[in-house]
């Protein structure tokens, strides 16, 4: 006979996990929100704090172009709200890099409770280095490929045409080289993953190297402008940063000792 109680007793029954589970998951996603919420945060504080000198930024953005132009020329705006619209992109494109690193916090303070020690001891050092490469990548190719590039096109302009770029395309064009560079100057950290994780073996991409010249010069040539400088100028970082990675790799990923254990006695 049945206790008067016992459905008391069941208080803890398997049906119960998916409330558990169901809880878990909406605490995720509410410290999901409110970390994102701190990060646009962060990049509006720094895009108000910097857009009243948002012409001043983009005449430093336009300078490597701004200063081949033959005296008396100046870049133009085809579209009527392109004069505020330009500088205002730019400005924001600003902010959030110096934002990046607080931005890069909170998406660490997010995954960082659900790893384990070695993988915190990975993960950091990988998004730190990625994100310093990815500026010395937009760095270099604001300072070393902009001036060659558009130094090359300007010595080609034929007579009677005057060079005068629309502001709008320039950005375009400005934009589309920082990303190919920024992602261009990853190699190393994307060669010490790969190692890292087993998927690629060390020898393996020594072999690969050949190979990897040829490939640089080729995508160099697919995603660069037209012109013989600039796909020199990715191409040969691209080799030399994959040499880079290679020591990277090598020097991260521990050594595995030979066996010199027989088969245990009996």
């Amino acid at each position: 006979m049945t206790a008067p109680n016992e459905p008391e007793s069941r208080q803890t029954t398997p049906g119960d996990t998916p409330v558990v589970q169901e809880e878990g998951f909406m605490t995720h996603l509410v410290e999901l929100r409110d970390r994102l919420i701190r990060s646009v945060l962060a990049i509006l504080a720094v895009f108000l704090a910097l857009v009243y000198w948002a012409p001043q930024i983009y005449s430093i953005f336009a300078d490597p172009l701004i200063s081949v132009l033959p005296a008396g020329s100046s870049m133009i705006a085809t579209d009527v709200t392109a004069p505020f619209f330009v500088p205002i992109k730019i400005t924001m494109l600003v902010a959030f890099v110096i934002a990046l690193p607080y931005v890069l916090y909170q998406a660490w303070a997010f995954i960082a409770p659900g790893l384990y020690l070695h993988e915190k001891r990975l993960a950091l050092p990988i998004v730190l280095s990625s994100f310093l490469l990815f500026l010395v990548g937009m760095a270099f190719a604001y300072f070393f490929v902009f001036p060659a590039v558009f130094g090359f096109v300007s010595s080609y302009t034929p007579e009677g045409v005057q060079m005068a770029t629309d502001i709008d395309k320039y950005l375009s064009f400005a934009l589309s080289l920082f990303l190919v560079f920024g992602l261009s100057f990853e190699t190393p950290v994307v060669q010490m993953v790969l190692v890292r994780m087993g998927i690629v073996s060390l020898q393996k991409m020594r072999d690969f190297w050949p190979y990897f010249v040829v490939l640089s010069f080729v995508v160099a040539a697919i995603v660069t402008p037209p012109d013989v400088i600039s796909q020199l100028m990715l191409a040969i970082p691209l080799c030399l940063l994959y040499q880079f990675g290679l020591f990277l790799a090598r020097w991260t990923t521990p050594e595995q000792k030979p066996s010199s254990e027989g088969t245990p006695e009996t």
